[in-house]
């Protein structure tokens, strides 16, 4: 494998586990991020520090982006100190593995191709500990020769890499992601308070459900953590949760169909975003569920 020179904006939880990826597989990995102190969890480990996204693109043939949504994508690429304002020669091609609207992501890559930077969107899913083991679900739109170039990347980080179509459709595939995993940790702490409340040791569920209908990768990945209220380290946050579940909302009215399910498990995270816990761990909405079951049945005192 020919090392290449890559960039890589945004060092959040995925962020550092990719970088970190990258750098075992022997890559020269250029970062930058909007809160420097997350640079030192992979400075240590190889990288290369750059003072803005310009500055990475100066010095990488292909840019990564994996920040919060759109309006930092934007600021990245087309803002003042962004990509596109790097002196050339610089990065040709740009992934941008974050979970953005599909339609704004076929906007800035028509607005990117004005400038000849080519453009991926390549939206992850599977966690840091996937991405550390190079085995995360990627889903890719964008045209076969973008693709092509991208391929070494994309296969270091994915162990499922599927083209979904041309830009967009990578985007358009994790907001249906987004909307199963969203109904989905809301249903396994329904779960979690269900079992306790009928008295069940809860923790016994995955093993008594396994190879059963009922049974799943959530059920036995994510619904452990939420039955132990054990949410370290942290998956992802729940506010980025909240704003992917409202893209699948804004997906769905774009569409005339709004997922009922996805729809309900959205206005539970934005409430727990609301309450506070938009830096908590993603799985743990049931502190939230579980303190709104204790306010409804503690009578009113007099």
């Amino acid at each position: 494998m020919t090392p290449l020179r890559l960039g890589f904006i945004g060092i959040g939880l995925m962020g550092e586990a990719m970088v970190r990826r990258l750098l075992a597989r022997g890559h020269t990995v250029t970062v930058w991020n909007r809160e420097p102190e997350r640079l030192s969890t992979v400075l240590p480990h190889g990288a290369v520090l750059a003072a803005s996204p310009a500055d990475v693109a100066a010095t990488s043939d292909i840019v990564l982006l994996c920040v919060l949504g759109e309006d930092a994508v934007q600021q990245c690429v087309f803002g003042a100190a962004g990509v596109l304002h790097a002196p050339q020669p610089r990065a040709s091609l740009l992934i941008d593995c974050s979970t953005v609207d599909p339609a704004a992501t076929r906007e800035m890559a028509a607005r990117a191709a004005m400038h000849n930077l080519n453009w991926i969107d390549a939206p992850v899913s599977g966690g840091p500990p996937a991405a550390l083991e190079g085995q995360l679900t990627i889903m890719v739109g964008g045209d076969a020769a973008a693709i092509a170039q991208a391929n070494n990347v994309l296969h270091t980080l994915g162990g499922n890499v599927t083209h979904m179509g041309p830009v967009g459709a990578g985007q358009t595939a994790k907001v249906i992601n987004q909307a199963i995993v969203g109904a989905g940790f809301a249903l396994m702490t329904e779960a979690v308070l269900l079992a306790e409340a009928a008295g069940l040791d809860a923790t016994l569920l995955p093993r008594a459900l396994s190879g059963g209908l009922a049974d799943s990768a959530l059920l036995q990945r994510i619904y452990p953590a939420i039955a132990a209220r054990d949410f370290e380290p942290p998956l992802g946050y729940a506010r980025q949760l909240a704003k992917d579940l409202a893209a699948v909302r804004k997906m769905g009215q774009d569409l005339d169909y709004v997922p009922p399910m996805a729809d309900q498990a959205a206005t539970r995270f934005l409430a727990y975003v609301g309450a506070g816990g938009g830096q908590a761990d993603s799985r743990s909405l049931i502190l939230h569920e579980q303190s709104r079951t204790t306010a409804r049945s503690t009578p009113n005192q007099p």
